[in-house]
């Protein structure tokens, strides 16, 4: 009896999409006996739904050979790659250049679950950790990094830029919030950006849209639909980067434009 798709669950067109960009088996020893579209199958279920690993439903690959999978595409930047590639794709689709010319960036801060690198973000009064992400202008992610909530936004965004330098030739531009103020200088030096502080209009209360930065507010409304993205769960930071990347593939891969 066939089961029946979770909403998780990759289309045959969202297959046929990402089937080429994820590698092969290795050479030698026994032949690969997993099927790869059910192991991704789970690893995009326990993202979506933000189960643990071990509560994967017995209709999907065992725990172990999915975790091993994520894993393994961890350390070796599978994840990074599949993620660029898609973006480019949804990049040409809409007309764009592959790389951009300007980004947004911010931060968010979340509570953390278990163990690993963690503090306290006093401004906003979370004992976890904090993800830095940067975004083009459709909202799809160009770098990310996670670290304790107690880095300041200041320093945190050094190590975001300093992770995206050398890869966008074209970027020119780098819109942000007056949190990161104090880095425009260093941006400028040690990167060749312009980091372009956004403020809040004069005696303007309550929520407002901000021309350019609502970009990445936006993107991180997205990744917030991921439930494994509503607190930070991983023991290592790279495991919590790997699962914004996942989170950003099934929603780039979601994209009608993505899969014609």
């Amino acid at each position: 009896m066939e089961r029946k798709p979770y909403p998780s669950d990759l289309t045959d067109e969202q297959w046929s999409v990402l089937a080429p960009l994820l590698p092969g088996a290795k050479p030698g020893g026994r032949p690969r006996s997993v099927d790869l579209r059910r192991v991704l199958d789970g690893i995009l279920y326990v993202v979506r739904t933000g189960c643990q690993w071990r509560a994967l439903p017995h209709d999907l690959p065992p725990w172990g050979t999915c975790h091993y999978y994520y894993r393994r595409f961890r350390i070796d930047g599978t994840w990074e790659r599949v993620e660029e590639a898609l973006r480019c794709r949804l990049r040409k689709a809409a007309g764009r250049n592959t790389t951009p010319t300007a980004a947004a960036v911010d931060s968010q801060s979340v509570a953390t679950a278990s163990g690993g690198e963690r503090g306290l973000d006093a401004a906003k009064k979370v004992a976890g950790r904090k993800r830095h992400i940067a975004v083009d202008m459709m909202g799809l992610l160009l770098a990310v990094v996670v670290h304790s909530a107690g880095v300041q936004d200041r320093d945190g965004v050094k190590l975001l830029l300093s992770r995206m330098n050398g890869y966008f030739p074209r970027l020119r531009v780098i819109w942000a919030d007056g949190a990161y103020a104090a880095a425009v200088g260093w941006a400028r030096r040690a990167c060749g950006w312009l980091l372009t502080i956004v403020t809040r209009p004069a005696g303007v209360k309550g929520f407002v849209v901000l021309p350019k930065r609502w970009v990445v507010e936006r993107t991180f409304a997205w990744l917030l639909r991921w439930r494994r993205m509503g607190r930070d769960y991983e023991r290592l930071t790279e495991s919590s980067e790997a699962m914004i990347r996942l989170a950003m593939i099934h929603l780039m891969v979601r994209r009608r434009k993505c899969v014609t």
